[in-house]
């Protein structure tokens, strides 16, 4: 008889019954950011309306929105010219009444190696174009992880990343989550980041294809239509999951569209 129990990670405390909404960094405003955007404006509504204090989104891009963008990228051409991250935003929050901000520079540290201001976050989520910005805000992360915290401690990173027909997103933790005592289950604290995980992979990837979109990617017009949409909803129920469930027994997938097919990835082997 098979007693193996089911691995699973339980959601942080926190991220169930916050006393304030829960801050999240929005890394990337392009074709998969600013789709998940629209997932995350959905996902506030139905927290609240569930008793719990919601999101308090932050977006972070310093492009600038052009005629390429119009159509793929939730941009109207009466946006162009504009900042991606502040005409996202101020739609957003003229749609749903929030107090989300938007950030017009990069996800980086500062040429003397400072942190940017309002790095600070509970979740982070990339939808970044090319491996470097990830490493980048793995570095960040690590950091910020480090010190002291009075309030919005880092808990959870969701990176998305996609090629033409072909995309992932998986969940990390940022340091080891308190897991509950369990009879049922088998309970998982941390879950690596992909820059442990996959980081020669991610690596390769780029060398083997020189032109970055939203992630290991061919450049944009060379991106199957419903990628990014695809992932957006598929990685958005991921981070559903957690607020509603309190646990997940998966940490992400792999997709590919021009065959339909999705690969889950477990929290654990």
């Amino acid at each position: 008889m098979n007693t193996e129990k089911l691995k699973v990670h339980f959601t942080d405390n926190y991220l169930i019954s916050p006393t304030n909404p829960i801050t999240l960094n929005l890394i990337g405003a392009g074709g998969t950011g600013s789709k998940v955007l629209t997932a995350l404006m959905e996902m506030n509504h139905s927290l609240i309306e569930l008793g719990h204090a919601g999101l308090r989104v932050r977006l972070w891009d310093d492009d600038i929105v052009t005629n390429a963008n119009l159509g793929r990228q939730r941009f109207a051409e009466s946006e162009t010219g504009l900042y991606k991250s502040v005409a996202l935003i101020n739609r957003a929050n003229r749609f749903s009444g929030t107090n989300w901000k938007a950030e017009t520079a990069k996800f980086e540290k500062d040429n003397l190696g400072r942190l940017p201001e309002n790095a600070q976050a509970t979740l982070y989520i990339t939808c970044v174009d090319n491996v470097q910005a990830r490493f980048g805000v793995a570095e960040i992360l690590s950091e910020i992880s480090n010190r002291r915290h009075q309030r919005d401690e880092p808990k959870y990173w969701l990176d998305f990343g996609n090629s033409q027909h072909t995309g992932q997103v998986l969940l990390s933790t940022i340091g080891n989550i308190l897991q509950p005592n369990s009879e049922k289950y088998e309970t998982v604290a941390s879950l690596p980041m992909i820059t442990e995980e996959f980081g020669e992979l991610l690596k390769q990837s780029e060398q083997d294809d020189g032109t970055p979109s939203c992630s290991l990617a061919e450049a944009l017009e060379k991106q199957d239509l419903f990628i990014n949409s695809s992932l957006t909803q598929m990685g958005c129920s991921l981070l559903w999951s957690l607020f509603r469930y309190g646990m997940t027994p998966y940490r992400g997938f792999f997709h590919n569209l021009k065959d339909f097919n999705t690969h889950p990835i477990k929290v654990a082997l």
